[in-house]
């Protein structure tokens, strides 16, 4: 296929200094910005530092556009900066609440510790301390490992309120295949924040607090982080006819910088016909790899997008890439069971996947699996696209229904993410639910200061934290012990006093949405 059938943009945050960054901020000087900018046509380019106001004022661009993208490369290098300090970070804290939880909290733990005397034993100090204290060492990756996320929100089991849950018949939930159920919405928040935690604890919440079926988890490759990075899992209703599959995709962590820079990236590929793709979200599901940029070509507009026979070609691809074993996996279950429906779902980041893999399947013409789509739910989901590729995706998705529910809540800064106005090409697409602090919602075209900046906007988010850390205290009071805030939830909200989007952007306030929440001009079955 000729070069003129695709293009690109690739923001290289890693090249070019600040002081390139300033003379592009301050002064608009087009060589200095043209450093963080690498295309497959010289043109793509020149329209981009057009657009972002990198040319002056020849093309009636305002200054303002270009410090757009300036802070996105800004981020990026801060954040990667900070990046193995907040791996360090994140492994401390796992182990600590972790620690904590598995030995009764502090109090506990310092009555265990009282049992033996560390100093005069001559063998490994953890072994000692487990052994004759009976400490119990969080392990990693064992079935009671959890996750900040995790500990930040505890809750494991559906919503009780719920008449299949309450009946114990939780099967029954894929029996309704209307994709607005309010039971499936609150089943998809709660497989998007399973998905945060180690393989083990997956399958033990699925088989054993849900009694569905757990069926399998990938830890996949992730060519933009150049690790396996990309975490999912599938399940259905139950092991035998099933009526659900669910594809669960693993969102954003916390302590992880590479998948923040993800979500400040602002490359792009461009499929014809379809419209821009967010770069590093292709990248996460194994479909390319911007060091070698054909490769999205290859695989992207491969005909019939690497069918069987070519897949087992390439046994690496279905292995290794989160497309491809998903992709593979769900075929062979929607061929057992035949009666059954897919969702698929994520928070943060695993929304971001959640959406692109339907997209894609678009894209590759898989017309048997995308008949079988019951719905894409996704939390807290970043901007996947361009204009273009929301009206393509639309025209597939809502008819004769909707099928995308896209759930904002209140001031979340990932779902602001990658900056969108006039100028930039990301924009939002599907039905969009969104929830204020009171827990109401009501479905808009666009979650209200779609970007997050501006002085007009400040001073509200900052007083609404407060409001959140007031209302965190009393959660348990006002609604029942299912909601009481654990103390790692407090501290969130105390650090949301800093920056309010990343509170704000954590689970519970999504599960706290779907079960207590009122949508106006919409009507949500309840059953």
């Amino acid at each position: 296929m000729a070069d003129d059938h695709f293009s690109y943009l690739i923001v290289h945050a890693e090249n070019g200094r600040i002081t390139d960054l300033l003379r592009y901020g301050m002064f608009g000087n087009k060589a200095s910005g043209a450093k963080f900018l690498q295309s497959s046509h010289p043109h793509i380019i020149q329209e981009e530092l057009l657009s972002l106001g990198g040319l002056g004022q020849e093309a009636g661009e305002t200054p303002d556009h270009r410090w757009v993208i300036v802070v996105s490369i800004l981020m990026r290098k801060l954040i990667k900066i900070f990046g193995k300090p907040m791996e360090w970070t994140g492994y401390v804290v796992d182990f600590i609440l972790n620690l904590l939880s598995l030995n009764g909290n502090l109090l506990g733990l310092f009555a265990n510790l009282l049992l033996v005397s560390i100093f005069e034993s001559k063998i490994d100090v953890l072994d000692c301390i487990e052994e004759a204290g009976k400490v119990v060492i969080p392990r990693r990756g064992s079935a009671t490992f959890i996750s900040t996320i995790g500990h930040i929100d505890g809750r494991i089991d559906l919503d009780p309120g719920d008449v299949f849950v309450a009946e114990k018949d939780v099967s029954k939930l894929g029996e309704r295949v209307d994709a607005g159920n309010k039971s499936l919405m609150d089943l998809c928040m709660m497989a998007s924040k399973l998905a945060y935690e180690n393989a083990n604890v997956i399958k033990n919440v699925v088989n054993l607090h849900w009694k569905m079926d757990f069926v399998d988890f990938y830890d996949c490759w992730n060519d933009y982080q150049k690790e396996r990075s990309t975490q999912v899992f599938i399940f259905c209703d139950k092991q035998k006819d099933a009526n659900l599959i669910v594809v669960s995709f693993r969102g954003t962590e916390p302590f992880d910088a590479d998948d923040w820079i993800t979500d400040f990236d602002y490359s792009w590929y461009d499929i014809p016909k379809l419209g821009k793709l967010h770069m590093g979200f292709l990248e996460a599901l194994g479909l390319g790899n911007r060091s070698n940029p054909s490769s999205f070509q290859q695989i992207l507009q491969a005909k019939n997008g690497f069918d069987e026979k070519e897949t087992q070609r390439f046994p690496e691809m279905v292995e290794m890439t989160a497309y491809f074993a998903v992709r593979s996996k769900l075929k062979s279950l929607l061929k057992e069971h035949t009666n059954a429906k897919f969702m698929v779902t994520g928070h943060s980041l695993g929304g971001a996947l959640a959406i692109l893999f339907p997209t894609v399947l678009v894209l590759h013409e898989e017309e048997e699996v995308l008949e079988r789509l019951l719905g894409v739910h996704t939390f807290g989901q970043p901007r996947v696209g361009n204009r273009q590729l929301g009206r393509y995706m639309e025209s597939r998705l809502e008819e004769p229904i909707p099928k995308y529910y896209r759930v904002v809540y209140c001031n979340d800064i990932v779902p602001r993410l990658p900056y969108d106005n006039k100028t930039f090409l990301y924009k939002h697409f599907g039905v969009c639910l969104y929830y204020n602090s009171f827990f109401v919602g009501q479905k808009v075209e666009e979650e209200p200061n779609r970007n997050y900046y501006g002085l007009w906007y400040l001073i509200p988010e900052y007083v609404n934290a407060v409001w959140e850390l007031m209302r965190g205290l009393g959660m348990g009071r006002r609604y029942g012990a299912e909601y009481k805030e654990s103390w790692e939830g407090i501290m969130m909200r105390i650090m949301g006093l800093v920056i309010p989007g990343v509170s704000a952007h954590a689970p519970p306030n999504y599960i706290n949405s779907i079960r207590l929440g009122k949508l106006r001009h919409i009507q949500m079955s309840t059953l």
